[in-house]
């Protein structure tokens, strides 16, 4: 039987319904378990800068996390206000800064992923391993396919 348009357009509304809700669930659940005063995108900045292990600038960090950069600059003021950043002077471009992680960053990522930890395992676990590693590959490809079409 052959798909009419408004049975794919359903399919496509219904996926993404679940992708936006199942964000917004997981965005307030993930908040409620941070550390006091974390917010989920100080978290997110600081987990990527403890995982590429180099300094970026606020642009690169912008571009990542697809925010603008006065978004991200806001993000970074509070993290370095809160001592979880470093901000340099870039030396081969004084108009230009890097930011790296610092010392209590990577204390505050890795308490907040302690938090947060137990929470992504029991819905892992609730949901199944093999299910989770089986729809991982088509998640993964539709964020690719949404960054390429950005």
């Amino acid at each position: 039987m052959a798909q009419t348009v408004s049975d794919s357009n359903a399919l496509a509304v219904s996926l993404f319904s679940e992708i936006l809700m199942a964000d917004q669930l997981a965005r307030s659940r993930l908040t409620k378990a941070l550390p006091k005063g974390m917010e989920l995108s100080h978290f997110s900045v600081l987990n990527h800068l403890a995982h590429t292990h180099a300094e970026k600038s606020p642009a690169q960090l912008a571009k990542a996390f697809h925010v603008t950069r006065g978004a991200m600059t806001n993000t970074l003021s509070k993290l370095e206000t809160a001592g979880y950043v470093h901000i340099r002077p870039d030396w081969d471009d004084a108009r230009r800064k890097m930011v790296a992680i610092s010392p209590a960053g990577q204390s505050a990522r890795d308490a907040a992923l302690a938090g947060i930890a137990p929470l992504l395992s029991e819905v892992v676990g609730e949901l199944g391993e093999n299910r989770v590693r089986g729809v991982l590959p088509v998640l993964r490809e539709l964020r690719v396919k949404l960054e390429d079409d950005g």
